[in-house]
């Protein structure tokens, strides 16, 4: 059913009159796409902010639509990953200048070769042949190094058959050869010419790197898991990033143009919170060499947990805090989860969700008033702030203030 709303908070009228874009004219664009046929586009007039991309409509979902999903075990890596790369493409690619819209050029059974493993000598040699002999039988040329190259696309270590190895030794050819890229994410950025044709200026890519390696010796058999610590996980990623400008230099349309790429570490399947950006950066137009890499001093922590009591524990205080204030006045409060986004060990955004367990729409709307005035009281204003109260099977309301914001917005849901 179709949620409607009611926002709380002083000058509300104000604040939202200050969010809502003023109306621009849409405007037609024509668009030449990765096939060399042109057609008609729309670039709405319209940005949500600023710091947004403008997308061009009808909207044309990535060329690898659904391989993130397949490769990808956590949700909450999926999207970091998705919103990360767009948010370090800004620093590059400015909204004020550039469109968005998902990557065009790597498919998805592009995606899937290279997220393989590379083949043995003898695994080669085999393909090789049975590549030859079918040419043969066919009456077709045979360029044996070419089907060498098209074969030869994994780019995670390739690794011997453990079928027959004892327990110990296979589990030591995976410990030594473990897979550590799980996912390619390209993303494009589209700039208008003053003919009113838009044209590809740009491309992000992310590269999403295991921190957890996760294998069966058979399968149907246990799950076996292997640890990748983050200076092998970047030594690796490196590497992996250098072949992959490679490759991305010899697709047609891509031989030019200025690339973004990022180093993404994921979190363990089942964390409660997701990985981070580790590296990134740029190869300018026709460059095919990688130079310097920029650190990013990213991470996500949760609240409260023993790694944020050692690495930030005044702001475990004060979650742990607002928590003990509503479990005085709540009784069906069951404690608060709180997740913080830090750059450089500086809080950016955090993240509260409150479950409780509400039986009217009065009691939701008492106690969004309530948090309303402890997040007012207790809470500094430099960093993003959202508080989600949350019942068995929805949002409740919401509560939320950008940085440096005086006053935070309430909502709601009906």
């Amino acid at each position: 059913m179709k949620k409607t709303g009611i926002w709380l908070a002083v000058s509300v009228f104000l604040v939202l009159a200050g969010c809502f874009p003023q109306q621009e004219p849409e405007e037609e664009v024509v668009q030449n796409d990765p096939e060399s046929e042109q057609e008609t586009s729309i670039v709405p007039g319209n940005q949500l902010d600023e710091e947004n991309y403008r997308m061009i409509i009808p909207y044309k979902p990535s060329e690898a639509r659904g391989v993130i999903t397949n490769q990808v075990a956590n949700r909450l890596d999926i999207d970091e990953l998705e919103e990360g790369l767009m948010r370090h493409s800004k620093d590059v690619f400015d909204p004020e200048d550039y469109l968005f819209q998902e990557g065009q050029y790597l498919t998805s059974d592009m995606v899937y070769d290279w997220l393989g493993r590379a083949l043995t000598e003898e695994e080669l040699e085999n393909r090789v042949k049975e590549r030859i002999e079918w040419l043969e039988e066919n009456k077709m040329t045979v360029d044996e190094d070419q089907i060498r190259e098209e074969l030869q696309q994994g780019l995670n270590p390739e690794i011997e058959d453990v079928e027959g190895l004892e327990e110990e030794e296979a589990i030591e050819m995976h410990e030594e050869n473990p897979r550590y890229l799980s996912h390619i994410l390209e993303q494009n950025f589209l700039r208008k010419r003053e003919d009113d044709s838009v044209e590809l200026a740009g491309i992000s890519v992310g590269i999403a790197m295991k921190s957890v390696y996760r294998y069966q010796l058979e399968t149907g058999g246990p799950d076996y898991y292997e640890e990748i610590s983050e200076s092998e996980m970047l030594e690796q990623g490196e590497e992996i990033a250098q072949e992959i400008i490679n490759r991305i230099r010899q697709i047609e349309g891509l031989e030019e143009i200025p690339i973004m790429l990022a180093i993404y570490r994921e979190a363990e399947q089942s964390s409660p919170i997701p990985g981070n950006f580790v590296a990134k950066t740029t190869i300018d137009s026709g460059g095919d060499t990688i130079g310097d890499w920029e650190s990013l001093g990213e991470e996500y922590i949760l609240f409260p947990s023993d790694e944020g009591r050692e690495k930030y524990f005044d702001d475990q205080e004060i979650v742990t805090s607002f928590g003990e204030e509503i479990a005085q006045f709540f009784p069906n409060y069951v404690g608060v989860i709180g997740e913080g986004f830090y750059i450089d060990e500086e809080l950016q955004r955090l993240s509260i969700e409150i479950p409780l367990e509400f039986y009217g729409k009065a009691e939701v709307m008492g106690f969004t008033q309530f948090a309303y005035g402890l997040v007012q009281d207790m809470f500094s204003n430099y960093f993003e702030l959202e508080i989600k109260v949350t019942s068995s099977d929805q949002v409740e309301s919401l509560i939320y203030r950008p940085a440096d914001a005086e006053s935070p917005t309430v909502h709601i849901f009906h």
